[in-house]
């Protein structure tokens, strides 16, 4: 079968449950227009403090909805931004004033909503961010919201990034001291010079920038089962990274090693095109794309971690709703094409228009169609191997025969296929998922 490289944290949770939630939440709420705002458009950091910090009051804030919610779509892991790279915290740390508990809020965010999720056993997931354009230790760079400052360099001057690095390890231990068992940690994230496609003379920050060895060996230490992301830039350290992580975009194939070994992955993916809520974002993302995204993950052996980023008030806003209800609809009479199943041993074509997610432990095979065809669909290779077949949305039986001599003839199929005999009117459902019980 398939041979993946083995990780440091317990991934069987994690390959097992293939489907989790990412919020993105903080002050950027507000201004509703990039979590990045404040990089983008350069805002000095007193103006977005007395814009956004004074005026963060989530007053409708309630983590057993948005656990319904994420649970109710067939999610069944969360990863919520403790700090993103404004620096700004969701939780009450004893090591900054810039924290939900200083705002209007005047609360920890973090505590109930790791509650509300684990009551729903859901496992519980932190994002937290390398950098922090608040710190005034964090020594300015080209990604900075004050790279263009005029005085950039003096500033630089009076600026320790060993006191952030210190800053930055003591928040990690607070997180994973505080909070009981966290199962993975999504560090974000590290851009050397000369790192994807980046000019030499960039002036980035990576693994001496974190103290990453030290950060890495915390982690583990506080929490010895968690999984760890790739974002660390410690891809030649032993035990630096346990599954890796592609981001706005699909791989074409299960991504590997530089030995070429398949890996523990999980691509993160945004309903529209920002992280954090934006009012007046149009590009969503329709239901059906959705759970194209997630077969096709599947099917290569992966996870899908879909983005929701709350409002300043502290809700879901309509359309994140429509299209986990949409998702949860689907995966209610499907999610066992989902859970527990990854890409088909590769003895298996795939057919035309089609998807496969297979499930080692039940050998059942999962035919996700695409397009749904006239009559009749040919696997290939599957001749005799093939007990039951059945729609997966209502357990209809499906009739299973053997090519006929003019499908043969005619290009229709090849020898060693099954030819499945499907309803002429496409169920309404969908994707469409074939069950086949293999013997």
């Amino acid at each position: 079968m398939h041979q993946v490289r083995p990780t440091t944290g317990d991934s069987n949770w994690f390959v097992n449950d293939r489907f989790g939630l990412f919020i993105h939440w903080g002050l950027y709420a507000l201004p509703a227009r990039h979590e990045w705002v404040k990089q983008r458009e350069e805002i000095p950091g007193d103006v977005y403090d007395s814009k956004y910090f004074t005026r963060f009051d989530p007053d409708l804030y309630d983590p057993d909805v948005w656990a319904a919610a994420a649970s109710d779509a067939g999610m069944k892991y969360f990863v919520v931004t403790t700090k993103h790279h404004d620096g700004f915290c969701l939780w009450d740390s004893k090591l900054t004033d810039y924290k939900a508990t200083n705002t209007p809020a005047r609360r920890d965010l973090i505590g109930p909503m790791a509650k509300a999720f684990r009551d729903r056993d859901m496992k519980v997931g932190f994002y937290h961010s390398l950098i922090d354009w608040h710190h005034p230790n964090f020594v300015i760079d080209d990604v900075h919201s004050m790279r263009n400052h005029p005085d950039r360099a003096e500033l630089n001057k009076t600026r320790e990034q060993q006191q952030y690095i210190d800053y930055l390890h003591g928040q990690v231990r607070e997180l994973l001291t505080d909070y009981g068992r966290v199962d993975m940690l999504f560090y974000d994230f590290s851009y050397p010079a000369g790192s994807r496609g980046r000019a030499a003379d960039f002036v980035g920050k990576g693994r001496r920038d974190w103290d990453s060895e030290a950060l890495i060996k915390l982690t583990r230490h506080l929490q010895p089962d968690i999984l760890v992301d790739d974002r660390l830039d410690l891809f030649d350290a032993p035990g630096g990274w346990d599954y890796r992580t592609p981001e706005q975009f699909m791989p074409r194939a299960w991504p590997t090693d530089d030995a070429g070994t398949k890996v523990v992955w999980e691509t993160c993916q945004t309903f529209s095109g920002s992280w954090g809520y934006h009012r007046d974002e149009s590009s969503w993302k329709s239901v059906d794309q959705l759970l194209r995204m997630l077969i096709e993950v599947v099917s290569k052996g992966g996870n899908l971690l879909l983005n929701v980023g709350p409002t300043g008030r502290g809700e879901f806003d309509d359309r994140a709703l429509d299209r986990l209800q949409g998702m949860g609809a689907w995966m209610r009479r499907h999610g066992r094409a989902i859970y527990g199943c990854t890409a088909a041993p590769p003895d298996i074509p795939t057919p035309q228009n089609c998807c496969l997610t297979w499930n080692p432990q039940t050998r059942r095979l999962y035919v996700h169609i695409l397009a749904w065809p006239f009559k009749q669909l040919s696997l290939d290779g599957l001749a005799g191997r093939v007990e039951y077949a059945q729609l997966l949305n209502d357990a209809s039986e499906v009739f299973l025969r053997e090519p006929t001599p003019h499908q043969l003839e005619m290009g229709g199929a090849d020898a060693g296929a099954v030819v499945l005999d499907l309803p002429v009117e496409q169920p309404r459902v969908e994707i469409p998922v074939v069950e086949l019980f293999l013997k």
